[in-house]
Order: structure tokens, then sequence, then C-alpha cells
């Protein structure tokens, strides 16, 4: 693992066989460029050895995301295996019948940044999927951030953003698609102050930090002049070899980390039912990439 202030990502993985973390060795398999893997051989409805919840903690900072298969669990169980990693904040159900047409989570973001202390993970377990579509795509902004100019990353570490819910999104589908706020909305909306550029506290790397859900504009800068430098950095984001793509079945499991990763639902399964089981972890406030602190 590679930490240090200004070191290269270099790959989020190691490839071959599998990882190994003191004694135990896990089947990790990457699923994309540089980002996603998935672990096999790990039965998470047992208590399992101290040395294996840190391998996969160890695949998790390397790769963002985690994908385990086949994982019936109870909720005592799914809820101990999460408190591994941190403390629970919610569990709940996710759910899309087939007369529903809206999906929570179907834009590239990062769960709630307009905390001051966003969660620091979130993981889902698949109850029920469709036949066909469901998946959801996971984005690196840790690469994200690599591959901007030496210039633009310069200028970028200095900047803190505005993180707002501006557009009220919540859990129920009746929230998830309500009318674009208006230039004034964005520009009055009170929010938290995040850096542009982190750095992620376990693996030392930088991140951009923004999303299209909940950064609003730049400090001191309107949203008109904060739309054209956004979109530049949202495009950034989502590039495809930055990306990877996870076709749920029952059972499966998804971990990602909120401080290095977005996501995306894909909205593709109209008509047919979806259920996930979701657990979100507590976060920090996330760290600037400078070593400047802001009191």
């Amino acid at each position: 693992m590679r930490s240090g202030a200004d070191c290269d990502p270099g790959p989020l993985f190691v490839e071959g066989e599998g990882e190994m973390t003191g004694s135990v060795v896990l089947d990790v398999q990457p699923v994309g460029g540089v980002i996603g893997a998935e672990i096999h051989g790990v039965d998470l409805s047992a208590e399992l050895a101290e040395e294996t919840y840190g391998a996969i903690r160890a695949a998790f900072n390397e790769h963002g995301v985690v994908f385990f298969r086949d994982q019936q669990l109870t909720n005592e169980q799914y809820e101990a295996f999460a408190s591994r990693f941190g403390e629970v904040l919610t569990i709940q159900e996710l759910r899309k019948e087939p007369d529903q047409t809206r999906n929570v989570g179907e834009s590239w973001h990062v769960d709630m940044t307009f905390r001051e202390e966003p969660p620091m993970a979130t993981m889902l377990h698949a109850l029920e999927c469709p036949p066909r579509g469901g998946d959801t795509m996971f984005s690196s902004m840790t690469h994200a951030y690599a591959s901007l100019s030496e210039g633009l990353q310069r200028t970028l570490e200095g900047l803190y953003a505005v993180h707002a819910n501006v557009r009220k999104l919540g859990l129920s589908y009746e929230q998830t698609d309500p009318p674009e706020p208006s230039v004034a909305d964005y520009d009055a909306a009170e929010g938290v102050l995040h850096p542009v550029v982190t750095r992620h506290p376990e693996t030392g790397r930088k991140v951009l930090y923004v999303n299209a859900e909940y950064t609003t504009r730049f400090e001191g800068w309107t949203r008109r002049e904060s739309v054209g430098l956004l979109q530049h950095l949202l495009l950034q984001g989502q590039r495809p070899e930055l990306t990877c793509r996870f076709r749920w079945s029952e059972g499966s499991i998804a971990l990602w980390d909120n401080r290095q990763v977005w996501h995306l639902a894909v909205n593709d399964y109209n008509g047919m039912r979806r259920v996930m089981r979701r657990v979100v972890l507590r976060g920090t406030r996330p760290a600037p990439a400078l070593d400047s602190v802001r009191a």
C-alpha cells in the first residue's frame, strides 16, 4: 500500500490469484482497470478471524469497492459484518416496485456530502433482483484527480466547495426527481464546506471530492462562475476507464468507500421489482490534501 503527500496512486489492485494481509490470503479478483474487485471464498455469516477482516479492509481501501456473491445473511449478521468496518448509522430497505418509475441514486453521486461528516462507507445486500437491469456503477475519484493536469491539480488543492441538499433528495421515490432548482436557489443554498481535493485517511492518496448531486459552487464563487469548472470535473469523473459496473444477483453484496468513490444506480428495469438492504457507516470530516487545515 502506498502513502505519502504526493505519490502517484498507481494501479489500485494487485494482479494475481489473491491478496495477503498477515497470514490470510483472500481470492480478490479485480473487475475494472482501476476500481472494484470481487472477493471469493468468504462466508460473511460466520465469525471471521481478525486477519480476515483486516484483509477485506485492505482490499476495500485499495480497490474502492469490493463485491461478494451468494451471501445469505440475517439482519443481525449483516449488521455485525458492517460494524467491523465502522459505526452503523442506519440499516434500511430500499425497494423499487414494478409500478414505480423513479430510482434512488440514478445519477453520479457520493452519499450525503451535505453533512459535515459524510458517511465513510455504504453497503448494499441484494434481497430481490430484476431478471435484467438494475446494475450499479462506480467511479474512482482517486484516478479522476490523478489524471488531471498538474496545473489544474494545484489550482484545485486550494479550493473549497459548498455541498448542500438543494434538491431535497431523500429515500422516498417521490423525492428523487424534484424540479431543478434555479441559479438563485443554488446561490442561496446553505451548506457545508469541503475541500475540493481531499486526502484519503488510510491510503494517503489524493481524491477529487465533488459530485453532481450535492456540490453547488466553489467557496467565494457564484453558481454561474462555478458551473464551467464543475462541469469539467464532473465529466472527468464519468470517464469510462475510471469506472466499473456490477451486475447484481440475489445474495450479492457491494461495500464501497464514499471517501474515494462515486456510484450510480442504473434505472433500466421499470416494471420489475428490486429490493436491497442498505447499511450506512459513520464517517469523519474530509481532510484537505494540503497540510493547512481550517479551523
